[in-house]
């Protein structure tokens, strides 16, 4: 049960394109939380970057320095980059999810990839592209054709929820789809598209006696116009998502083995949730999520919920927890 006297504020919406995803992260961790008698502070943070409580735009100094400890709901920039964790380390509040600076590492797919392959970690080849090599992109495209064709997914360098993502059948789509990119982003990664099934796995620190414990491997099944898990099929309610996924023993065995490695490997805090592609058997890793979504349609409570985990008890879990 909760700690009734227990002053969590619960930091949610933020800066960034999941912003309607975060609010309803945070709605769903207050609700769970005032189940459980905690004295809940319900923060709002714009879209501009002020900082609201019942409506009343306030200084974060001044709201962070009465509270016992913050649940970090935000997504994407500021909340799952490092920075909003930086603000919360200086002064000094305890805090949910991942400390800052491998936050910062994880939130890059680049620096996470740089990281992951000094371990092993099977994943897409891929490319950096910046807004400097635009005089240079027919060259730059050519290069990237040479190196990874024939598929190519365009994503930014850090961004969640599949936002900004595209995919590439040639050489006139890649370039199209790189120009347009770079309209928004300064950095992009162009990967090689990996055709195979989709599967994501979670995993929850200091769980059933296990410091590093994995949920049930989940199946993700787009439906067949979404040619990979865009924004539009994660949200939308039309994916399939089968927990526990119906994948053979030895796969799972190795997509929990991953999962783990990754988290542990990257320095990751109490939760994340790791994305794989399984071609003929054999899984490639994507991109690891440091602050899992904790809406109806997400995926980590649906994991959690397939070992008997309620989302009010992952939610306690995860403030009761805290490493401080």
């Amino acid at each position: 049960m909760g700690v009734s006297n227990k002053r969590v504020t619960v930091l949610r919406g933020g800066p960034s394109s999941e912003y309607e995803v975060s609010l309803k992260t945070g709605k769903n961790v207050i609700k769970s939380l005032e189940e459980r008698d905690y004295n809940v502070v319900d923060v709002i943070i714009t879209k501009n970057g002020e900082w609201l409580y019942q409506g009343v735009v306030r200084n974060p100094e001044q709201l962070l320095l009465t509270t016992d400890v913050v649940f970090n709901a935000l997504h994407g920039e500021f909340g799952e980059d490092g920075e909003v964790q930086r603000l919360l380390e200086r002064y000094k509040v305890p805090y949910t999810g991942s400390r800052s600076l491998p936050a910062a590492i994880a939130f890059n797919k680049h620096l996470t990839k740089e990281t992951l392959k000094q371990h092993g970690v099977k994943m897409p080849q891929h490319r950096v592209v910046t807004v400097a090599d635009v005089p240079n992109i027919d060259a730059v495209v050519q290069s990237i054709v040479a190196a990874l064709g024939p598929s190519y997914i365009v994503k930014p360098l850090a961004n969640g929820s599949s936002v900004g993502v595209s995919m590439a059948k040639d050489e006139l789509t890649l370039k199209d789809s790189i120009l347009g990119a770079l309209q928004d982003n300064d950095y992009l990664m162009v990967e090689e598209f990996v055709t195979g099934r989709e599967a994501t796995c979670a995993v929850l620190n200091n769980f059933r006696d296990e410091k590093t414990y994995v949920f049930p491997v989940i199946e993700i099944i787009p439906p067949p116009e979404e040619l990979f898990f865009t924004t539009k099929a994660k949200y939308g309610g039309d994916t399939r998502e089968i927990c526990p996924g119906n994948f053979s023993y030895q796969e799972r065995a190795e997509l929990a083995d991953v999962a783990a490695h990754v988290h542990e490997v990257l320095g990751l805090s109490q939760y994340s949730r790791s994305d794989f592609i399984i071609k003929n058997g054999t899984p490639y890793f994507l991109e690891v999520n440091t602050l899992p979504g904790l809406t109806a349609e997400s995926l980590f409570p649906k994991a959690a919920a397939a070992v008997g985990l309620s989302f009010t008890d992952l939610v306690t879990h995860l403030v009761d927890s805290i490493e401080r």
